[in-house]
């Protein structure tokens, strides 16, 4: 191995060294990496960009808009309530949120099926009070271990397959034939994660969930004619335990339930009061049926899913200090509508209308996009702040974008066509159909995810050019000698390292053609090897950069480099025990 082999090397370790021990970001620390790589001329530009034209890291790309749209529509929340329900504990909202998720990744590629599912998940943590990092780790696992169940829950299995084919007579594997291996490894792993991983899991809380100063709003809300909460109760309308915020009140008609059952069952024209801080009123809004109150006595002529929510402190100039909001005329003067009102960080009592605004007062808006350009230089205002992220969803086109995620799923799961090609046509049928829009999309892109996926793919890309990768495989695979279980286990523990620092496909092609040598000259079959490759490959917890779901929930969860070493090198070691044991009784040497 020459100089750039040894430089490859050493810049992975320095690499993984400082996302282990650091806090610095993935992403910094990746290009970082990877530009060390490029001015040592380990690597041309065009190589070390190559892993921006992976079809992986372009279909997680295109797949933020397909969720932009279902986000927007309120989509997520319709589908989030339907598949994940209330759990009671942390167990019970991972054993509802894992099962489903390991079925579908087994006849779905499990990185859109992990891309699609984090926005649903973000919001089903702040709606049921959990905390998201206890969450998204075991999201990412469930569709890692699902993708073994059958021979296209992984892109992996499919090449290995296609390897399979190629360089050998054995003929085609059956379409669940790894799930002979893939199954009993599913139902291990998530065991493990529900008993002892538990206690393995950050408990990070997002800053709403930390006490503070934060302003405290009361706003009135009214269950709409028509509405989907109508002869819900207050629990199954997830009404119950927001996050910081609470229901205070409940009137219906002349009668005022000041303490509301969790089994009170809501009608149409039930007015409900809620109190708590912004983020978590405006998450009121992205409920479908419920409507702000003060719209019976304010109307906008825009339409609500085309406004925007604004924060702005009263001046001692504005022309309605001194008066009630419905006396100013506040709607009419500002077209905007009054949610609700702070007076030194806490909520005022009453109806907003009847409320005698003050100077310093902070008003929760909602308004016309052109508010903001409008005010500007007002006086009548000390502050003009848009929420941004908090705009009302477009719930009737909730339908077309779930429609356009069902035709996805089906035209990818049939083989019609690729998933970046089934991606790439529901992102333009999301757009052209406005469910959302074209700022909207492209704000929805996590571009340092998908920098951490290319720069990662990069310096995968220079462990393979440098034969660095293939050097240190075939030393290792030596230490095996002629024994075949001893072969497979070297096989195994080697396609699972090279998978955490070249990418699962990458490693799984690296890996093959020593494994055929390493068969043929022990005289036994291919076939555990091949299996051994694609549990190995598509089973690979210890690093975030060790499968693209896992960078998928990295920043979501609010993890660290040490977060994945901590439950998924158990889960690996796990898993590995398991697989090489039951390989060889599955297939047998």
């Amino acid at each position: 191995m020459d100089f750039a082999g040894w430089f490859t090397l050493g810049t992975v370790v320095f690499t993984a060294a400082l996302l282990i021990a650091t806090r610095v970001a993935a992403d910094l620390i990746l290009v970082g990496g990877l530009t060390l790589l490029i001015l040592a001329q380990v690597l041309t530009p065009a190589e070390a960009l190559a892993g921006v034209a992976n079809p992986g890291l372009a279909t997680v790309a295109v797949l933020y808009v397909v969720v932009a749209g279902l986000v927007d529509t309120g989509g997520i929340h319709a589908l989030g309530s339907r598949l994940l329900g209330r759990p009671r504990s942390v167990a019970a909202a991972q054993t509802r949120l894992m099962l489903p998720v390991a079925a579908m990744s087994g006849f779905l590629n499990n990185t859109p099926v992990v891309a699609m599912l984090v926005p649903v998940v973000e919001d089903w943590a702040r709606r049921t009070g959990l905390s998201v990092s206890r969450l998204m780790i075991p999201l990412s696992y469930a569709a890692i271990l699902g993708g073994t169940l059958t021979l296209i829950g992984t892109s992996t299995n499919l090449i290995v397959h296609g390897m399979l084919l190629e360089h050998s007579e054995l003929g085609p594997m059956g379409f669940f034939e790894i799930g002979a291996v893939g199954l009993p490894v599913t139902i291990i792993g998530l065991l493990f994660i529900l008993g002892p991983g538990r206690w393995l899991l950050p408990e990070r809380r997002p800053p709403l969930r930390i006490p503070g100063d934060a302003r405290e709003y009361a706003v009135e809300m009214l269950v709409a004619d028509g509405s989907p909460l109508v002869g819900r109760s207050i629990e199954e309308a997830g009404l119950r335990q927001l996050p910081g915020a609470f229901l205070a009140e409940l009137e219906r008609g002349h009668t005022l339930l000041p303490a509301v059952a969790p089994s009170e069952r809501l009608r149409a024209g039930d007015r409900l009061l809620f109190v708590g801080v912004v983020d978590s009123l405006a998450e009121l809004l992205r409920i479908r049926g419920l409507v702000p109150a003060p719209e019976q006595l304010f109307k906008l002529d825009t339409p609500r899913p085309e406004r925007r929510l604004y924060e702005v402190v009263v001046a001692d100039h504005c022309p309605v200090r001194g008066t009630t909001i419905r006396e100013g005329g506040f709607r009419s003067r500002y077209e905007a509508v009054v949610l609700a009102v702070a007076r030194n960080g806490e909520r005022l009592r009453g109806k907003v209308g009847d409320i005698t605004l003050r100077a310093g007062d902070t008003l929760l808006l909602e308004a016309r996009p052109s508010f903001a350009e409008r005010q500007r230089h007002s006086r009548d205002f000390l502050l003009i702040h848009e929420l941004s992220g908090h705009a009302v969803p477009r719930h009737d086109r909730a339908w077309v974008a779930l429609a356009v995620l069902a035709v996805m799923v089906g035209a990818a799961a049939s083989g019609l066509v690729s998933m970046f090609e089934a991606a790439l046509g529901a992102a333009a049928f999301m757009i052209l159909t406005r469910c959302t829009t074209p700022a909207s999309a492209r704000a929805s892109i996590d571009w340092s995810v998908l920098t951490v996926i290319g720069a990662s793919l990069g310096i995968g890309q220079a462990l393979i050019v440098t034969g660095a990768a293939a050097t240190v495989a075939q030393w290792w695979l030596a230490t095996a000698g002629d024994d075949p279980w001893l072969a497979l286990v070297a096989i195994y523990a080697l396609t699972s390292v090279f998978t955490s620092l070249v990418t699962n496909n990458a490693a799984a092609v690296l890996i093959f053609p020593i494994a055929d040598t390493a068969a043929a000259s022990l005289g036994v079959s291919l076939m555990p090897f091949v299996a051994a490759i694609m549990m190995a490959a598509s089973a690979s917890f210890a690093t975030p950069i060790s499968y693209q779901t896992n960078l998928i929930v990295y920043g979501p969860g609010g993890y660290r480099f040490s977060d994945y070493l901590r439950i998924g090198l158990p889960l690996n070691v796990l898993v590995g025990v398991v697989a090489v044991v039951l390989i060889p009784w599955v297939w047998g040497f």
